[in-house]
C-alpha cells in the first residue's frame, strides 16, 4: 500500500504549495443580452390581465392562462424546424405546479417576468420541461413558489440555460437526466449561471449526462445539495457557492454520486471543478457511490453540519489542487462502506484545517496527505 504523508502541524507554518494539475474552467460567457432583445419568431404578452401570444400577424392565444399563452406561442413555431426558433414572454403570471410548458427541439425560450408556481402536483411537471428533444435553451427565468421541478429536461441534447433565478418555498431547482432511457446519455449541456433559493430538494442535480459546462451554481437555504452530479462525466464546473445547503442532512454544497466520473470501468480525470464554498449547511464536499475523476482546485468550507469533507467509496479524486481552507464544523473524513471497493487514489493537499478534525478509516489504497497546515485541528490517517 503506496502511502506518503507530509503534515505540517505548527500555527504558522510555511509550506511549498505543489500544484498537481492546473484546471481551467470553461470560457467566459460572452456578457448575456439583456431579457427579450434581439430577433424572435413568436412572442406571449400581458397587458392589464390579459395575455396574447403572436406568430407575426397572427394571434394564436388570448386570455387569462399565462401557461396556455406561453404554450401557444411554442406552438406557433415552425414545425418541423431544423434551426432554432425563438420565443420571448413579456410579462409576469402564475402557473400550477401540475402543468407545464414544454419545449420541442430547436425552441428558445426568454421569460421577461417572473413565473408564480402556485398548487400541487405530481411527476416530472416542471414550468419549464422537455423530454426526448435537442437544442433547447432557456435564456432567462425567474420562478417562485412551489414547483416540483422549476426546469426539468430529461434525454435531451444540446441544452443552454443562461440567467436563471429561482427563488422557492418547496421543490427541486433543475433537474438534467436521463432516465426516460438510460441507455443513452442526456448530452452537451451548459448551464451559465443558476441562483436557487429556498427549494426543498437540490438546487441543480444531473443523472446520466455526458458533457455539462456549468458556470455558477448559488444555493442558499435549499433542503439538499446545491449542486449533485450523478452518473454524469466530462463535466467542467467554475463555482458552487453554497449557504445552508442540506442542513440537518447528509447532502452537501457539492456532492458526486452514483458512480459519477466513471467511464467504461474506470476514472480518468474528467470531472473539473474551479471552487466549492460551502458556510453552514449538512457538508461541504461529499463524493460516494464508486464516484471519482474528480479535481477540485479550490475549497472555503466552514461550520458546516456534517463532515466539512467526505470521501467514500471513491477513486483518483484531488481536494484543494490549487488551495483550500476548513474552518469549524465536522471533520474532513475518507472513509469507506463495505459494499464498495475501497477509496484509491486519492489526494488531500494544500489545506489550513482549523477547529476541525482529519480522520482516515479505514485505510485506502495508495491516499496522499500533502502540505496542509492544522490549527486547533487534530489528524488520524493511515
Amino acid at each position: 500500500m503506496a502511502r506518503r504523508a507530509s503534515l505540517l502541524a505548527a500555527v504558522g507554518a510555511t509550506a511549498l504549495l505543489t500544484v498537481v494539475g492546473t484546471l481551467t474552467g470553461p470560457a467566459p460567457q460572452a456578457a448575456a443580452a439583456a431579457c427579450g432583445e434581439g430577433s424572435y419568431q413568436a412572442e406571449a404578452v400581458l397587458s392589464g390581465s390579459t395575455w396574447t401570444a403572436r406568430r407575426g400577424s397572427s394571434t394564436v392565444y388570448t386570455g387569462g392562462d399565462m401557461r396556455a399563452a406561453v404554450q401557444a406561442a411554442v406552438n406557433s413555431l415552425t414545425a418541423g424546424r431544423t434551426a432554432k426558433e425563438r420565443v420571448v414572454v413579456r410579462g409576469s403570471g402564475a402557473m400550477s405546479a401540475g402543468s407545464r410548458v414544454s419545449l420541442p427541439s430547436y425552441t428558445a425560450l426568454d421569460v421577461c417576468g417572473t413565473i408564480n408556481v402556485t398548487g400541487s402536483g405530481s411527476g416530472d411537471q416542471a414550468p419549464v420541461y422537455s423530454r426526448g428533444t435537442r437544442d433547447v435553451e432557456v435564456q432567462h427565468l425567474n420562478l417562485t413558489g412551489s414547483p416540483l421541478y422549476g426546469i426539468f429536461l430529461r434525454n435531451v441534447q444540446n441544452v443552454v440555460l443562461g440567467q436563471i433565478d429561482m427563488r422557492l418555498s418547496a421543490g427541486l431547482g433543475v433537474r438534467i437526466d436521463n432516465r426516460g432511457d438510460t441507455s443513452q446519455w442526456t448530452r452537451n449541456v451548459r448551464i451559465d449561471n443558476v441562483y436557487v433559493s429556498g427549494a426543498s430538494s437540490h438546487a441543480v442535480e444531473t443523472y446520466g449526462v455526458d458533457g455539462i459546462t456549468i458556470g455558477t451554481v448559488t444555493a442558499r437555504n435549499v433542503g439538499e445539495s446545491g449542486l449533485l452530479l450523478n452518473q454524469t462525466i466530462n463535466a467542467t464546473v467554475t463555482k458552487v457557492d453554497a449557504e445552508n445547503a442540506g442542513t440537518g442532512t447528509g447532502y452537501a454544497a457539492f456532492r458526486m454520486a452514483n458512480r459519477n466520473g466513471r467511464v467504461g470501468s474506470s476514472y480518468p480525470t474528467n470531472i473539473r471543478v474551479g471552487e466549492v464554498i460551502a458556510r453552514g449547511g449538512g457538508r461541504g464536499v461529499f463524493c460516494v457511490s464508486e464516484s471519482g475523476g474528480a479535481v477540485i482546485d479550490r475549497v472555503t468550507l466552514s461550520n458546516t453540519g456534517n463532515n466539512s469533507v467526505l470521501i467514500e467509496n471513491c477513486y483518483n479524486v484531488s481536494l484543494a489542487a490549487q488551495s483550500g481552507t476548513v474552518t469549524g464544523g465536522g471533520e474532513l473524513r475518507l472513509a469507506a462502506r463495505s459494499e464498495f471497493p475501497n477509496n484509491r487514489d486519492i489526494t488531500v493537499q494544500n489545506l489550513t484545517v482549523t477547529n476541525s478534525a482529519i480522520r482516515e478509516s479505514p485505510c485506502g489504497e495508495n491516499t496522499t496527505f500533502r502540505n496542509i497546515t492544522r490549527v486547533n485541528s487534530s489528524q488520524s490517517i493511515c
